[in-house]
């Protein structure tokens, strides 16, 4: 996670233009000094979303949403803090200048993205202006790949010319060096050669590497080739497509998840804007907990229909399901995929598909009947023991109790068979993603992250909200010391009456580790129906916290034996004294 200098930061804020950050979203009308238009985040007949001219910041008067740039793309498109510092600071030019910490130090990210940029219209222009671009046009042709689905999607072309490509990017000021660091280049050689180029991008549209398909018999290697993996381009964590889809899968919270990069494409060019693909059949999760994060409920899947496709189904429909997300199967022929049918027989085709989609569960029974006998004793119980099993995995109790309950009624047992009540509610653990290894979870750094999400995300539109842990909580109160540092920022910027939208925040601290615990604060969103509430319960377990804290003080220093014993007497006293005053919070 990055952190970001003082001085780029303010650069940022100065640039960011915040109706034209928003135009693609909110439908404007100039009004007066102000700028008018329907807010997204309610549904309204009469624009009450309002930017004054020249500010920085939104407010509906429907619903009270408030907030910069960065809340807005952190609440509308579900960005990470970082996530959104790094598409303004893009989208603006504005060179982001990292403050150092422990990582290694390497070439910046807007020179690397800069030299794929490059990369990518080198070869948009070999593939539409020379004679080898033409063979690889043709083919394009033939797979009913129009120059609009090529120029929207910014295809190109990898020339089989040696040091062609190297020599043109040199040209532009691009280093060897450089193309090596991005994976455009190795040991001297070009990475991609002959072959059709698809820019990959990361979830706000930067491109961070290519994935490049063969189209003659003799090159090469396999049917695709991605980019290795770089300081941007990381497979295991890239959800293809997403960038496209992001607007519409975090408002609709459904997402469509198929197999190849063409699929994903297709899709979204035939209007099924909430599509992504992972890398092949290399779906796991971090590209779930990226969907997850979205807020999406409900996932359908149409991998292609051959034994790979569908085994693979069983694997990322388990992954969502022991999230909590409904998956929904979309069965396609064998030897088909969605490319196929939407060629042959269109969008509409498709949609019936989608339309016949079956439960995640259904679809597991189906499976393995085809290697079971459902029909005789054995068979059935080993289907049904074996997808209990994988049920009991999932980490939400409401998801395994009712999904045990729908196994035995597809599979016509009884539920008593499968122990379908609460008593087998799963074991939860809290392990990091795609990983078998655990780590601690700080209870502390969790608790005062809440407080402050509250408090910086809701401030402005409940402003009680800092009186209120003003009344209650001192300093003492905090143990984590970024959270101690951001609260009397806060704090600070409130009384001397300076904005505190997400960016100055940011700007104003001088510590890396306090800038990571704000892009930690801001990773997740919150219930804004309930935000007092919360807060006020927030505020009641730091306070029962620190009380508990001063009694287990003491008895410390009872059982120490270092103190005489009038002052173990005093201390007795004193911890009698606590219990009765146990803290109660002031409204």
């Amino acid at each position: 996670m990055g952190t970001f200098s003082r001085s780029s930061l303010e650069h940022l804020r100065s640039r960011i233009d915040l109706v034209e950050v928003l135009n693609p979203y909110v439908k404007f009308q100039r009004s007066g000094a102000a700028f008018k238009g329907l807010c997204p985040f309610h549904e309204e007949k009469s624009p009450s979303f309002i930017i004054q001219k020249g500010d920085s910041h939104y407010h509906c008067f429907g619903c009270g949403a408030h907030g910069d740039a960065i809340q807005f793309l952190m609440t509308h498109l579900r960005m990470s803090f970082v996530e959104a510092v790094e598409h303004l600071a893009d989208r603006f030019q504005v060179p982001l200048e990292e403050v150092e910490t422990n990582q290694p130090k390497g070439t910046p990210k807007t020179i690397l993205k800069e030299a794929l940029v490059k990369a990518s219209q080198f070869y948009q222009f070999c593939l539409l202006h020379t004679p080898d671009g033409q063979e690889a046009l043709v083919y394009l042709y033939a797979r009913g790949i129009d120059l609009d689905f090529i120029n929207t999607f910014e295809f190109g072309y990898a020339p089989r010319s040696t040091h062609v490509f190297q020599k043109m990017m040199n040209e532009q000021k691009i280093s060897n060096a450089i193309l090596e660091e991005v994976g455009l280049v190795t040991r001297g050689r070009d990475f991609f050669s002959d072959r059709i180029t698809i820019p990959i991008r990361d979830s706000v549209g930067n491109i961070i590497g290519f994935s490049a398909r063969k189209f003659k018999p003799d090159t090469y290697g396999g049917k695709y080739v991605n980019s290795p993996e770089t300081p941007l381009f990381k497979k295991s964590k890239i959800l293809f497509a997403l960038s496209y889809s992001r607007k519409t899968i975090a408002k609709e919270r459904r997402a469509l998840v198929v197999e190849g990069q063409i699929d994903a494409l297709r899709l979204i060019h035939s209007g099924f804007l909430w599509t992504v693909a992972g890398q092949g059949t290399a779906f796991g999760e971090e590209q779930a907990k990226d969907l997850i994060q979205l807020g999406v409920r409900q996932v359908y899947l149409a991998l292609d229909g051959d034994n790979a496709g569908q085994e693979a189904t069983l694997k990322i429909g388990h992954i969502f399901q022991k999230n909590g997300v409904e998956v929904l199967v979309v069965q396609l022929p064998e030897k088909c995929d969605p490319d196929l049918i939407l060629q042959e027989k269109g969008p509409q085709e498709f949609q019936k598909f989608l339309e016949k989609s079956i439960e995640y569960i259904q679809f597991y029974v189906d499976r393995l009947s085809l290697i079971m006998n459902i029909q005789t004793p054995a068979g059935k119980n080993e289907i049904v023991q074996t997808i209990a099993k994988k049920i009991r995995e999932w980490d939400h109790p409401l998801m395994v109790r009712e999904s045990l309950r729908s196994l035995a009624k597809i599979t016509q047992v009884p539920e008593s068979i499968l122990n379908t009540g609460e008593e087998n509610s799963p074991q939860i653990y809290i392990k990091k993603s795609a990983s078998v290894t655990f780590f601690e979870v700080d209870p502390d750094r969790i608790l005062e992250a809440d407080l402050l999400r509250w408090l910086f995300l809701m401030g402005d539109t409940l402003p009680e909200l800092l009186p209120l842990a003003e009344e209650n909580l001192t300093s003492d109160h905090f143990r984590i010391h970024a959270a101690r540092i951001l609260f009397e920022k806060y704090k600070t910027a409130v009384k001397e009456g300076r904005t505190r939208d997400l960016l100055s925040l940011a700007i104003d601290l001088d510590q890396a580790e306090a800038q990571l615990f704000l892009a930690e604060v801001l990773q997740k969103k919150v219930n804004r129906d309930r935000a007092k509430a919360c807060f006020i319960e927030t505020i009641e377990k730091m306070l029962e916290r620190h009380w508990m804290q001063q009694r287990e003080e003491i008895k410390l220093k009872i059982y120490s034996g270092r103190c005489s014993e009038e002052e173990v007497l005093q201390l007795a006293k004193r911890f009698d004294q606590l219990k009765k005053e146990r803290p109660q919070i002031i409204i």
